[in-house]
């Protein structure tokens, strides 16, 4: 079986959790299956990969148009596989035509959904309408469908009620076991020590750590509200970068300022950080914030828990099918505006909410310690790659019939 995998990311370009994805499950799935990836970003070098660059006709168009003109050359591509396996919208289109054009099925990952993400407008202008029009087609004609949740998969027929509910199946992201572990020898806790030292984290202080993206559906500003009510002894550390849009970079920015206008311990890692370093800055905390308004299951939540650290997140998606409330960390109610942006109904309870939850697990080092623990031990029962792996070949096995 030949298996051909499209996406917009693929390492070293990756600034989110659906590249983490496709790298772990190409890597798993080569050992069983062979595999081709096809991504954006320009030509590649490694076997198995083939990278596209935007075609020249296409380069300062609107961002929408110039994926398709990526997709096109994919789906060209294509010819030779079993079946076509493709990851968000941005690869969508290239998977629903390379399955038409060779006649092979093609399955989609939903890592996140276009009508629940209306903000993007912002991004794309009119291209926000053929984002949507690519995912729907492309879902609507799927031969399977996976979700990364079971939160997901009820977005998915809600959003698309023309799918078959029949298509569309749940398999959990997962975390690479190894590679996100606290340092263990001398030398992994003497490079964490110095990473932690160099961002100008202080070991001795209970710490609050986000990573993620500056989007709207990471819910950032919810968290710098909420850091204003935390302890004066607890630091704020957030790596986060690659915003979406100047205008939710402005409003981080200046919600940052304020926040380290009244308080230390304000820490802002902006670049995208190296694994080793990134599980350092984890290990250093004692909690991990995932304030998200919008979250289909949240790797970086898995790769908190491997770290052995607890999690904080907002009760909705798939985060409740990651974080086990007042095992592993602690779930904040939220109750949603549904009109696709996931905006709190009441913005102001909502904060102080995970303030308060925030507050007591930082506050509490000993309960910080047994949830993290059991965090680790979720995650190795839960979410190896391995497991995500066989199920997903199961899946790839129903298309084919």
């Amino acid at each position: 079986m030949r298996i051909d995998l499209l996406t917009r990311e693929y390492p070293p370009r990756v600034y989110g959790g659906a590249g983490v994805h496709v790298a772990e499950l190409s890597r798993v799935l080569r050992e069983r299956v062979e595999v081709r990836v096809r991504c954006f970003d320009g030509a590649r070098t490694e076997a198995g990969v083939d990278g596209y660059d935007v075609p020249a006709g296409l380069v300062d168009a609107n961002a929408a148009l110039s994926t398709f003109g990526v997709d096109l050359l994919m789906a060209a591509d294509v010819e030779g596989a079993d079946l076509v396996h493709s990851h968000t919208w941005y690869a969508n289109l290239a998977g629903h035509l390379a399955g038409l054009l060779h006649g092979v099925p093609h399955v989609v990952s939903a890592h996140s959904l276009e009508p629940l993400r209306p903000w993007k407008a912002e991004q794309l202008g009119g291209g926000y309408a053929l984002s949507g029009w690519a995912e729907r087609t492309a879902y609507e004609g799927a031969a399977a469908i996976i979700a990364v949740s079971e939160g997901m998969r009820t977005d998915i027929l809600r959003c698309y009620p023309q799918v078959d509910p029949a298509k569309v199946h749940v398999v959990h992201n997962g975390i690479d076991l190894d590679g996100w572990r606290r340092p263990a020898d001398d030398p992994a806790r003497e490079h964490a020590a110095r990473v932690v030292r160099e961002h100008g984290i202080d070991p001795g202080r209970p710490a609050v750590v986000f990573v993620g993206r500056i989007t709207r559906q990471k819910g950032l500003p919810y968290l710098l509200r909420a850091a204003e009510r935390l302890p004066a002894e607890v630091q704020l550390v957030l790596v986060a970068g690659a915003p979406d849009t100047p205008e939710i970079a402005a409003e981080v920015t200046g919600l940052v300022a304020d926040l380290r206008a009244q308080r230390d311990g304000v820490v802002w890692i902006e670049q995208m950080l190296p694994r080793q370093d990134l599980v350092a800055v984890l290990s250093a905390g004692t909690v991990f914030a995932c304030p998200s308004v919008y979250e289909p299951l949240g790797i970086v939540n898995l790769e908190a828990m491997a770290c052995g650290v607890p999690v904080v997140g907002t009760a909705t998606g798939g985060i409740p099918e990651v974080v086990d409330d007042g095992v592993t960390g602690v779930l904040v109610p939220i109750d949603q505006v549904q009109d696709g942006t996931g905006t709190p109904v009441d913005p102001e309870r909502f904060v102080a909410d995970l303030a308060r939850a925030l507050t007591a697990v930082a506050t509490d080092p000993e309960a910080a310690a047994r949830m993290g623990a059991a965090s680790r031990v979720r995650v190795e029962e839960h979410f190896s790659w391995d497991a995500i792996a066989d199920r997903t070949l199961e899946v790839y096995r129903a298309a084919l019939g």
